[in-house]
Formats: C-alpha cells, sequence, structure tokens
C-alpha cells in the first residue's frame, strides 16, 4: 500500500469524521431524552425524573462541547486536502453547511444556556421549551447534514458549466431528495438506539452495584422500552435504505452483498472472505434465492454483480461487505436484549436477571459500533466517487498536495483527538459512576425557580458532596 497525499487525505477524513460522529450520535438522542424527563418531570411531579435529567445534563454538556470542537475540523479539511471539491461543488453544498449553522447550531447554542444556567431564572414552561428547542436544534443539525450527504450519494439538482463548477438549479429537489428523506430517519433512529441502549446500560450497571435503584430501574426500562420499539422501525427504514442503494448505487450493493458474478435467482451470501483478487469468495455461506427477494422483492429477478461493473468504478469490497454484516449484527443483538429485557420488565422481574443485566450492561457500545459500521458501509462503498458519477475521489482532492504536509496533520489530529477522547471519555465515566445526585430537595435548584442561583448551586454541591462521601 503506497502512502500517498491522497491516500492520507481519506484516512484522515475518515478517522476524523469517524472520531466526530460518536458524539452527535450520542447528543442527538440524549437531547430528546432530556426533554422527556423534564416533560415527565412537570407532568407527574416525581423527583425521580428532576435528579436523571441533571444527571444526564452533566454528560450531555461535556459530549456535547467535544461533538462540538472535532465538528470543527471537518470545514477546515474541505479547503486544505479537498479544495477542488469545494471549487466545484461549493456553491450547493456550501449553503447546505450554512443552514445547518444558521439554524440547527445557532439554535443549540441560543438554548443551551438556559439548559446549564437558566433554571432558577426561567419559568419551568420556559426551561422545558428550551429542552425542546435544543432537541430540536440537534435533529435539524442532523437533517442539514444528511441532505449535504445525500446529495454526495446521489446527486440532483444541478448542472455542470463549462469551467467545472456544479451549479444548482433546483433547490427542492436537492433538499427534499428521496435519497436524503429515507437516509436522514435512518441516522435519526440510528441516534436514538444509541441514547437509549447508554441509558439502559448505565441503570443496569448502577442496578448491578446495588446503588439508585429509583434511578437506575427508570434508566433502564426507558431505554429499553424505547428501543423495544425503535429497532423494529429502523430495520424496516434500513431496508429502504437499501433499497435506494440498490437502484441507484449498483456497485456497492453488489460489494455489500459479495456478489461477484450477475445471478438469477441471487444468492443472499450470509458470511464469506471476498477476495478481490481472484474475485471470489472464500468459506462462503448463503442462502439461495434470499438475494433476489431482498434485492427485488422476487423470487426469480437478476441481480448485477461487481463483474458487470468495469474495474475502475468498483468500490472496496471487504469494509462495506464486513461493515454491514456488523450494523445487522448490532441491530439483532439490541433487538433481543430490548424485546427479552422489555417483556421482563412488565413483569417486574428485569431488576433480579442478573445475567440479563450483565448482558445490557456490555452492550453500552453497541450503538456506536452500528453507526460506524453503517456510516463505513456508505462511505466506503461510494468509492470511487466523492460526488456519485461526476466527481471522482481522485479529482476532488487538492492539487499539488505533498504527502509529508498530510502526514504531519494526521499526526496532529491523531494526537488531539486522542487527548480529547480520553479526557473526555474519563470525566464521562466519572459522572456516570457517580450517578445522579441523591437528597435533592423542591427547593434546590432543580425546583424553585425563586431561589436565587447561587443558593442553589451551593445547595446542589453540598447535597452532591454528602452523597460522594
Amino acid at each position: 500500500m503506497e502512502f500517498t497525499a491522497l491516500f492520507l487525505s481519506r484516512l484522515q477524513f475518515a478517522a476524523t469524521i469517524s472520531f466526530h460522529i460518536i458524539f452527535p450520535a450520542f447528543t442527538i438522542g440524549l437531547a430528546a431524552y432530556l426533554c422527556y424527563l423534564e416533560g415527565m418531570s412537570l407532568k407527574t411531579g416525581m423527583l425521580v425524573y428532576r435528579r436523571l435529567f441533571e444527571f444526564w445534563l452533566r454528560v450531555f454538556a461535556i459530549a456535547f462541547g467535544i461533538g462540538v470542537v472535532t465538528g470543527i475540523v471537518m470545514a477546515f479539511q474541505f479547503g486544505t486536502n479537498w479544495s477542488e471539491l469545494s471549487r466545484r461543488t461549493g456553491s450547493i453544498q456550501g449553503p447546505l453547511l450554512g443552514y445547518e449553522s444558521f439554524t440547527a447550531f445557532a439554535l443549540e447554542a441560543s438554548f443551551f444556556g438556559v439548559l446549564m444556567f437558566g433554571r432558577s431564572l426561567v419559568r419551568p414552561s420556559l426551561y422545558f421549551f428550551a429542552c425542546f428547542m435544543v432537541a430540536l436544534g440537534t435533529t435539524m443539525s442532523a437533517f442539514w447534514i444528511m441532505v449535504n450527504n445525500s446529495w454526495m450519494q446521489w446527486p440532483v439538482g444541478f448542472i455542470v458549466r463549462s469551467d467545472g463548477v456544479y451549479e444548482p438549479t433546483d433547490w427542492a429537489a436537492i433538499v427534499f431528495s428521496p435519497v436524503a428523506w429515507v437516509r436522514f430517519p435512518h441516522m435519526l433512529l440510528a441516534a436514538y438506539l444509541t441514547t437509549a441502549f447508554c441509558v439502559a446500560a448505565t441503570g443496569a450497571w448502577h442496578l448491578l452495584r446495588g446503588r439508585f435503584k429509583s434511578e437506575a430501574g427508570v434508566m433502564l426500562r426507558t431505554g429499553l422500552g424505547l428501543a423495544a420499539v425503535l429497532v423494529p422501525l429502523q430495520l424496516g427504514v434500513g431496508h429502504l435504505t437499501g433499497d435506494y442503494v440498490h437502484d441507484k448505487q449498483p456497485g456497492k450493493f453488489a460489494a455489500i452483498e459479495g456478489r461477484w458474478n450477475d445471478e438469477q435467482p441471487a444468492t443472499e451470501v450470509l458470511i464469506a472472505w471476498p477476495h478481490e483478487g481472484t474475485e471470489q469468495n472464500y468459506y462462503q455461506i448463503g442462502i439461495p434465492y434470499l438475494g433476489s427477494v431482498i434485492g427485488s422483492m422476487s423470487f426469480s429477478s437478476k441481480e448485477i454483480g461487481l463483474k458487470s461493473i468495469p474495474i475502475e468504478n468498483r468500490p472496496p469490497v471487504l469494509i462495506p461487505f464486513f461493515a454491514f454484516r456488523i450494523m445487522v449484527a448490532c441491530g439483532l443483538l439490541m433487538l433481543f436484549l430490548s424485546w427479552v429485557g422489555t417483556a421482563y420488565a412488565w413483569g417486574g422481574r428485569v431488576e433480579h436477571q442478573r445475567w440479563l443485566l450483565w448482558l445490557i450492561f456490555y452492550s453500552f457500545p453497541v450503538g456506536f459500533i452500528a453507526t460506524l459500521s453503517g456510516w463505513f458501509t456508505a462511505e466506503v462503498g461510494r468509492q470511487p466517487w466523492t460526488v456519485y458519477g461526476v466527481l471522482r475521489t481522485t479529482e476532488a482532492a487538492t492539487p499539488f498536495l505533498q504527502t509529508f504536509e498530510v502526514a504531519f496533520s494526521l499526526a496532529l489530529f491523531g494526537i488531539v483527538y486522542t487527548i480529547l477522547f480520553v479526557f473526555g471519555s474519563v470525566y464521562i465515566y466519572v459522572l456516570l459512576r457517580r450517578g445522579p445526585i441523591q437528597g435533592l430537595k423542591s427547593d434546590v435548584a432543580i425546583g424553585n425557580p425563586k431561589r436565587p442561583l447561587s443558593e442553589s448551586i451551593e445547595a446542589s454541591l453540598t447535597a452532591e458532596q454528602e452523597h460522594v462521601s
């Protein structure tokens, strides 16, 4: 493998965006969960929801901050490593990313301060409204990012000028592309499931330790209950996403399926080791006819293989093939745990099933793994195109970029991101291990808006210190 400037630029972008996507995938769902907790607190008046809100708000603040910091690098790379992409597609991608800043990020940043510091300064209804606005902002952020990425996956609503610049001609076609409106719900559900399993795993962890039983029980039941509803929905939306890949990106679909030859009817390859050099699969286990059913909802359809695609237009096979199967395995695991856990929860027995609690606890990273593997499937499977079908990755890179320049920035980003990840993860772990603040009364910072902020914060810290000691 030759470490060219192009290869290192691709590696740098993959590394930075893979690190960054972890935090939005968590905070999008967590913002919605905070909105739920605040709403339940107002509706029921139960302090358990208020304590859980304050507990997860601190975690949200750290994850949100790291997500913002790591996301800034994305825009810089469009100018440093991918300037030709920016020159050609800037009139389309620039406004889309600008809308994300003007609407979503501005909304999040404006009301995030109310969440952190405004409990004692505003009415409870206005505080709940701020929660909703932050949740809406995170959702809008995901929407604009997915619209932009979906345009790169299937470009519509533009013309190519004589100077090679892509000029938008139909913003409605770009924003309301059917590809975007399938991929956006898929990403949103992935974020909700990631948060649901983080919440459920945290609840299971504290139950195993015999601490915060009321709060842990709420976390476990709400996390599992949400996942039990969303996982089947996600599987359905995922199938719709597969339909667009099947129809519009046949090379990616063939790579995901590990299918080299045209087949009629097609076999569904469950597991194998695809070898690009020999253009065949080793150790293959497949199910006849199922490939046609999945691809075209038919028992006799003809499905395209990679050999029917010019070799210069074929995507890599190994990463999409295995990443897709990892994503599906994570989905099936989440389905099993959520349904079994919810069934035990309905019977009031989930807290006593230690084997199940351990499984749920260890499922903490499964949503992150599923999200990353799905992202790898989509992005690596799009190669060798940056804008599918019209702009190759080799043409999108910055001309005359030197290998040592990219190697230096890659190493620098690696060091900075590693430091951020280690310190951020350790601090979040400390917050999760410490658990909800106990002993808070209705007149502490989370209860009485008329109490001075300084006294409320002091009372909260005192209660926390007494609990820790």
